[in-house]
């Protein structure tokens, strides 16, 4: 499987633990063959984390930065079992596209795999949401039956997270379980690498490996071309305007 077409799932300084501006990771965007950045820094109740008003003011940033697309987003905080999320309604709604998953210390702790499952099925359930990311996370277990099948239901999709191996040790059985199920479901998966440096902009070796290993190929992953990703962000972006 060659080079995908976006990454929309990366971090700009206003993470607060990532290093680069937009501006540099729409450059290196460019560099590395990716033509759609999803800025999706982190939601406000992860430390350091930006506040609200980053989120309310994303307006002034353009369309397009370098030649590269800009998806204005957020990876929002998963802050209980009902599957609330670190920011309002009214804030989420705006956003181009909004990622949604479990942080340590932003609400939601790990509990049973029942609880997890619940959590992550009532945000699957959430129309703002677009994608959960790394639910391959072994901290916090999940029935993954369960959740395919809901993703499939509301048109959510599934990441595998190209920085787990660093971030999340023990994450890689997890997620070719994950790919291996999603395929055998018909639900489609997304790559992400979760970057929080420009340098990693656009670098999926370990998802890609996963998915090799899952045996998926471009037409089970969102991000192969832009034409899919732009498509799924039109659809899901009319389910939000109508909410």
């Amino acid at each position: 499987m060659k080079g995908l077409a976006a990454d929309l799932h990366t971090h700009t300084v206003a993470s607060g633990h990532a290093y680069s501006t937009i501006e540099e990771m729409a450059a290196q965007a460019k560099e590395n063959g990716i033509k759609i950045l999803g800025m999706t820094d982190h939601g406000p109740n992860l430390p350091g984390g930006p506040h609200i008003y980053h989120f309310k003011n994303l307006d002034v940033l353009p369309q397009t930065i370098n030649g590269i697309r800009i998806l204005k987003g957020v990876e929002a905080n998963i802050t209980d079992s009902k599957g609330s999320l670190d920011l309002p309604v009214s804030n989420l709604a705006k956003l181009d596209i909004v990622l949604a998953g479990f942080h340590t210390g932003t609400g939601y702790e790990a509990k049973s795999k029942a609880e997890n499952t619940r959590a992550m099925i009532n945000t699957i359930k959430n129309p703002l949401v677009d994608i959960i990311v790394h639910p391959g996370n072994p901290e916090y277990k999940i029935n993954i039956e369960q959740v395919i099948n809901t993703a499939q239901q509301e048109n959510t999709l599934l990441e595998i997270n190209n920085s787990s191996y660093l971030s999340r040790p023990g994450s890689k059985e997890n997620c070719i379980e994950i790919a291996k199920k999603a395929k055998a479901a018909g639900s489609m998966l997304v790559l992400g690498t979760d970057s929080h440096y420009s340098d990693q902009i656009g670098k999926f070796d370990q998802a890609l490996q996963i998915a090799k290993e899952a045996g998926l190929n471009k037409d089970d992953i969102l991000n192969t071309s832009v034409e899919k990703v732009e498509e799924f962000i039109q659809f899901k972006n009319k389910i939000k305007k109508s909410i």
